[in-house]
């Protein structure tokens, strides 16, 4: 009798840990009884775009300090870029953001909840989406399966029920589709949804990129460098596409493209070798002696050029 009370005690005991952990991820991942039972993306304009405060950040490399004490923030509702020379430690901070490095000292802050140590996996969950510098696309996907994955959440429909081809499976995959789908058509490229990313020119492939991010409906967009080998066109169009998502979720922009940089967004936080050197709106950040001097004279032009035609056709 003992022995079984101290058994029951320790099952108790697992049952309530379990229960708890359980409890704390959902608190996390903020589950709506909508999304439970669907596993796709609530809107952003649930509860409106996402805040990020960066306090004091450092990471190191051996010897080498890629962010020496970094503090900035990107504000609910506003587009704010981040710039630098190469080797700033732009990309760096969205990967510490991200969960794929962690900081030796400092916080990171998502709607006022620190979430250091959080996992890559679960950023969609919590409504932050991110592209890569590189495209990051599976070449043995077709374009809509690849922006098919950004919508994927946790509660999706287990292995069993996929391979069994139960109806809450294909369910959930016919949803998942037509919302990957209606993403392409917004950004005018569903005739490519059936091809595969590696016969398409490569700007038609960053327009896949920002799909695949978009289809989540973000309440905080990370984009790392999205206009590099877009024509001047569909600068313009990318530039358009942003201020038009304003409402929708909170953007951070690392880009080399400083004309794009200067035209979109509300502040500017400049980096150079990990150090925060200016912050402030654009007009400002212009004419700041420190950022001039870290691009070495270069002109922060203040409007995208007018250029070549557009590969979406």
């Amino acid at each position: 009798m003992v022995a079984g009370a101290e058994s029951d005690n320790f099952l108790d005991v697992i049952t309530r840990r379990a229960a708890e952990s359980r409890a704390r991820r959902v608190s996390l991942l903020r589950v709506s009884p909508i999304r439970a039972a669907t596993g796709l993306a609530a809107d952003a304009g649930d509860s409106g775009p996402g805040s990020l405060e960066i306090r004091s950040l450092i990471v190191r490399f051996g010897g080498l300090i890629a962010l020496d004490g970094v503090s900035l923030d990107v504000p609910a509702g506003e587009i704010v870029g981040i710039i630098g020379p190469n080797g700033a430690g732009k990309t760096t901070l969205f990967n510490v953001v991200s969960g794929f490095l962690r900081p030796q000292s400092g916080d990171i802050l998502y709607d006022g909840r620190r979430i250091n140590g959080v996992q890559p996996h679960e950023l969609n969950g919590l409504g932050i989406a991110r592209t890569l510098q590189g495209l990051g696309l599976w070449r043995g996907l077709t374009v809509l399966e690849n922006v098919m994955v950004g919508a994927r959440r946790a509660a999706r429909p287990g292995f069993a029920p996929a391979l069994l081809g139960m109806s809450r499976s294909d369910r959930y995959e016919a949803a998942v589709a037509e919302l990957a789908r209606a993403q392409l058509r917004g950004l005018g490229i569903e005739k490519f949804a059936n091809r595969y990313p590696g016969v398409l020119p490569y700007g038609i492939q960053k327009w896949v990129s920002l799909a695949r991010a978009l289809v989540s409906r973000p309440k905080l967009l990370l984009l790392d460098e999205p206009a590099s080998g877009l024509t001047t066109s569909e600068i313009k169009q990318l530039a358009e596409l942003l201020r038009s998502l304003r409402a929708q979720m909170s953007i951070a922009l690392v880009e080399h493209r400083l004309d794009l940089i200067m035209s979109v967004c509300e502040r500017v936080h400049v980096l150079d070798f990990g150090r925060l050197i200016a912050s402030g709106p654009p007009e400002r950040v212009q004419k700041d002696k420190a950022v001039t001097d870290a691009y070495l004279g270069e002109e922060l032009a203040l409007a995208v050029p007018d250029g070549d035609g557009d590969a979406r056709g």
